[in-house]
């Protein structure tokens, strides 16, 4: 079982940035691939990056290459997205999700099987 917790959601004007963090409990988060997805009200939930276990793999949505970053510090436990040059389009609560040992399907919600409780994201224009 894994627990995630994010952090780091906030309301920011267009342009700006934003660090989101997400704490994962547990041992073997160095197995775990993890991804950010995140829902905008009224819309289903989105895929928007996803790294490897080890950190040598990352995959992002188109709608945000170029502007997110995401990283991970297995010794903490904790992976982050760097979120830069933000648009109201970006506004949304943003979700962390692991999955053990996942190397297909980054961008399918349903490949992952744990996920946090979400943060808010929300950007002025």
């Amino acid at each position: 079982q894994v627990q995630l917790v994010e952090s780091g959601g906030g309301l920011v004007q267009a342009g700006g940035s934003l660090r989101l963090s997400c704490v994962a409990s547990g041992r073997t988060f160095s197995r775990y691939t993890m991804g950010w997805f995140r829902q905008a009200p009224g819309k289903e939930r989105r895929f928007v990056a996803a790294i490897s276990g080890r950190g040598t793999r990352t995959m992002y949505a188109d709608s945000v290459k170029g502007r997110f970053t995401i990283s991970r510090d297995n010794a903490k436990n904790t992976v982050y997205l760097q979120m830069n040059s933000l648009n109201a389009e970006d506004t949304a609560v943003y979700y962390c999700a692991a999955d053990y040992e996942t190397s297909t399907g980054w961008d399918l919600p349903l490949r992952f099987d744990y996920w946090g409780q979400g943060t808010q994201v929300t950007v002025s224009s």
